[in-house]
């Protein structure tokens, strides 16, 4: 269980210092500035897509395609109670174009990043299968 809780955070460190860094640069670029709110906002986006990307043991019994479409649909509606209670809490409101403009925001790195994600799973999981055929092969010859 230990090492589970820190290979999340350690991906939740470099999900995390992606998204920043891609965010300054892009705020230097057109010439944005942010706010502590907003630092706030995208760890706890970060922290929400890493979660649900890292539950993806509980989806084993559903298809791949399913399971990244559940996943996503999960990660959108924990996004959507975030940003409300944000908006609770700082007393202001969103409205539709600014939930069009965050969902994009968040659906663009986490489509790239689920993409990695999930092909180091299921190229982990190949190199699975293909030593577990090799040790089948190499004890079938020894009998």
């Amino acid at each position: 269980m230990r090492e589970k809780v820190v290979t999340f955070l350690v991906e939740l460190c470099c999900v995390y210092t992606l998204v920043s860094v891609g965010g300054a640069i892009v705020n230097m670029l057109i010439g944005g500035q942010t706010n502590n709110l907003n630092v706030l906002v995208m760890f706890m986006t970060c922290f929400i897509g890493t979660l649900v990307l890292n539950l993806h043991k509980l989806f084993d019994r559903v298809s791949p395609l399913l399971m990244i479409i559940i996943q996503y649909l999960v990660a959108c509606v924990l996004c959507a109670v975030m940003v409300l209670i944000v908006c609770w809490i700082s007393g202001e409101t969103i409205d539709p174009r600014g939930w069009y403009e965050f969902y994009r925001s968040f659906t663009i790195p986490y489509v790239i990043l689920a993409g990695y994600y999930y092909y180091r799973v299921f190229s982990d999981t190949k190199k699975q299968d293909d030593l577990i055929k090799e040790i089948q092969e190499n004890a079938n010859r020894d009998k």
